[in-house]
């Protein structure tokens, strides 16, 4: 068994298999639980500790999957570009929202922290929740938070944006197909933006570009919120 789960193949193709019975299942029955991310998350870890196979075993091919992270995100530019005109004619009230979004998102996460007495290193690797994960662990690692912490948040984060966004859009009645987009990718990122895809192109690119301006925010904001709020 340990020649097997240490074989690169293993954790990958674990991944897509579970992640594909997801999507199918998605397709079936479209509801907030049965978003394929979720799906495969639960069943890998039950697969995971009912078999007693060590995590670093699974990884081993796991990794493969978290090494598509940053050729995904950079790929997001391509129904970015075909918006474009969008971008332009939307510009400031993009910025705007985003802008104003990251402030509350970064003083929200230090009231909570301070709330619930959470340590320093864990309080500075919170922060970046809403940034894609490629940006959020830079982020941490500038704020001396722990990287680790940061990634199981982002991902926290990406499902609930995956599986709620939607509801909470159709809840306050959000049709604007731009503000939907930025919605759901300046809240769960490259996570959020694969639902925002799903609901159509203008989402999609919209999600794409709030990405990279809700990490530039995050850059900003999150520093001075936490010396602030925090003392850190």
């Amino acid at each position: 068994m340990n020649i097997i789960t240490t074989d690169p193949l293993f954790g990958f193709v674990l991944t897509v298999l579970v992640f594909m019975i997801g999507v199918r299942i998605n397709e079936n029955f479209r509801k907030p639980w049965t978003n394929p991310l979720l799906f495969a998350t639960v069943v890998i870890i039950l697969i995971l500790s009912l078999a007693h196979i060590p995590y670093k075993n699974y990884y081993i091919g796991g990794s493969i999957i978290n090494d598509l992270i940053g050729p995904s995100t950079v790929a997001l530019g391509i129904p970015l570009y075909k918006t474009f005109h969008l971008m332009k004619h939307h510009a400031r009230s993009i910025v705007s929202s985003i802008a104003i979004a990251a402030l509350v998102n970064c003083v929200f996460t230090a009231l909570c922290a301070k709330f619930f007495s959470l340590s320093k290193l864990a309080s500075l690797s919170i922060f970046p929740k809403s940034v894609t994960t490629a940006m959020a662990m830079g982020i941490s690692d500038k704020m001396h938070g722990v990287e680790q912490i940061t990634v199981v948040v982002v991902v926290a984060t990406g499902i609930l944006t995956s599986v709620l966004g939607g509801p909470l859009l159709k809840l306050f009645r959000i049709t604007d197909p731009v503000a939907q987009g930025i919605a759901l990718g300046g809240t769960g990122h490259a996570v959020g933006t694969g639902t925002a895809i799903e609901l159509g192109k203008t989402q999609g690119a919209m999600a794409a570009l709030s990405i990279g301006v809700t990490g530039i925010m995050y850059v900003i904001f999150a520093p001075i919120i936490a010396k602030i709020i925090l003392g850190y």
